[in-house]
């Protein structure tokens, strides 16, 4: 059937693959700022929103301010800081009909793979779909499938595990309606997932949580309440009050990156002190909370109100620090000869990163390896023409990098059809020093370093995980420069 945007048959100006909150953003603004273009958002699952729609684990949640996660264009109403998973989906669910989105929005529709032609000038994809095999073309391919595996999590394996006589689950996979009440929990990891899941079970009628981790992780403290946009939304109008709190926040968050980088130890000092006052008196704090890393070496785990150290203070969860020995038929046995008894196992180690959603690229029928490839301004890949790639920040909110992506590929388009060019290409040359794109020591991104693109030391192939410099480049800068190599239309 013809999709209402398309020009032709099977055909259009820009495919979207991916309906998640990366998706939903670049599909408004290219509907707001191109509106004469085609568009079509492929999504290989039957529902919007990515994350907040596949994973069902207890008390999922933001683990970034909703003023700077949520969209620029759509406010934020709720002064809860770090929201529900539920709570985010319905908000993406409501941007996607307010804005029509879903006419755009094909379900069930996988890209299997991608080929660049020079001579059609246009991407042919191949789609799984419910009626087969499709064949679509476009011209310019935004990658918004997000950065990890759907169907596979990092999975270790541990000795003695088929000798456990409870459940082992991922929270990537949680079943519907577990009865976990009353019963001992082992939850190992010690990430943002695990820092949610063990207030969240606690709190659900878990008899006793306890999470293991290798090693300690930095934990802070967030009032889960935004008192500036409760006070703002009282004098000005909602969308001021947002707009006003998400920069605040901004700025904040940038000079809380910058501070810890500038004054590493300075900022652990205060990480730790704080979070020795909200544990009992003499609680290990330098043995559980002193990670061996600096601050944003790693992403920070941030908790509302308290929830995590309230869930310790209470007696309802407890921290285990050290190496795991074996599983046993009751419980984990750790190295230094503490034992955690069990009925249930949560694996929160980590998720497994996959680009393109799985898919093969490739340009005249070569295939590409995008880890062979340098990133443009972060938003670009070297050698692939007429494509666009979003990629969020890693010690910020992701959707403040998905709003500029979006905002850039419409300025190109412009740019492009003002000036009689086809295609677009970044071309790397030499690149000096280069190194992989995220800045992070993340086990899931070490483990993944060979499979992830490349960054440069210097622009436009630096990838500086900074706001305020990627707008200035994006909305202000010229779209000309010596690495973008642009073919006029024949």
């Amino acid at each position: 059937m013809l999709h209402p945007y398309s020009t032709t048959k099977n055909t259009y100006d820009i495919i979207i693959v991916g309906a998640g909150i990366s998706g939903i953003g670049m599909a408004y603004w290219l509907q707001k700022k191109c509106p004469e273009k085609s568009v079509l958002v492929l999504e290989a699952r039957d529902s919007i929103g990515g994350t907040w729609s596949l994973f069902q684990y207890p008390g999922i949640r933001s683990d970034s301010d909703m003023f700077t996660f949520g969209f620029r264009f759509k406010p934020w109403n709720d002064p809860q800081s770090l929201s529900s998973g539920d709570k985010i989906l319905k908000y993406l669910e409501q941007t996607v009909m307010e804005n029509k989105l879903d006419q755009l929005i094909s379900f069930n529709h996988k890209m299997l793979s991608s080929n660049w032609s020079d001579e059609e000038k246009c991407w042919s994809l191949q789609v799984e779909s419910p009626e087969g095999l499709k064949m679509l073309k476009s011209r310019f391919l935004s990658i918004c499938t997000g950065y990890y595996n759907y169907q596979e999590a990092h999975r270790p394996k541990f000795k003695g595990e088929d000798l456990f006589q409870g459940k082992i689950l991922l929270p990537q996979f949680w079943p519907k309606d577990l009865d976990f009440s009353n019963q001992k929990i082992a939850v190992i990891g010690s990430g943002a997932t695990a820092i949610t899941l063990v207030p969240s079970l606690a709190n659900q009628g878990a008899g006793q949580v306890t999470m293991i981790q290798r090693s300690p992780t930095y934990v802070m403290n967030l009032p889960n309440r935004n008192g500036q946009f409760a006070f703002l939304k009282k004098v000005l109008p909602n969308s001021w009050a947002y707009r006003l709190t998400r920069s605040t926040n901004i700025l904040l968050s940038m000079a809380s990156f910058g501070f810890s980088k500038a004054f590493p130890k300075f900022m652990k000092k205060i990480i730790m002190n704080a979070a020795a006052k909200q544990l009992p008196d003499g609680y290990p704090v330098e043995k559980h909370f002193n990670p061996s890393y600096n601050p944003w070496d790693q992403r920070l785990c941030v908790v509302p109100d308290r929830d995590f150290f309230t869930s310790i203070n209470n007696g309802q969860a407890n921290v285990v620090t050290g190496e795991i020995s074996h599983f046993s038929e009751q419980g984990v046995q750790m190295k230094n000869g503490e034992f955690i008894k069990a009925d249930l196992i949560v694996m929160a180690t980590g998720l497994k990163i996959q680009l393109l959603g799985g898919a093969q690229l490739s340009v005249n029928n070569s295939q590409i390896k995008v880890s062979d490839c340098y990133i443009y301004k972060g938003m670009m890949v070297s050698e692939l023409p007429n494509l666009i790639y979003c990629f969020g920040y890693t010690n910020a909110s992701w959707t403040l990098k998905v709003d500029l992506t979006a905002n850039y590929l419409c300025k190109i388009l412009k740019y492009m059809d003002k000036n009689g060019f086809d295609v677009v290409t970044p071309k790397a040359g030499k690149i000096d020093n280069e190194e992989n794109f995220l800045n992070l020591s993340s086990g899931y991104i070490t483990r993944a370093e060979n499979d992830l693109p490349k960054q440069g030391s210097k622009r436009p192939w630096r990838v500086y995980q900074n706001y305020l410099i990627d707008m200035l480049t994006t909305r202000f800068g010229p779209i000309r420069d010596q690495a973008l190599k642009f073919t006029p239309k024949s």
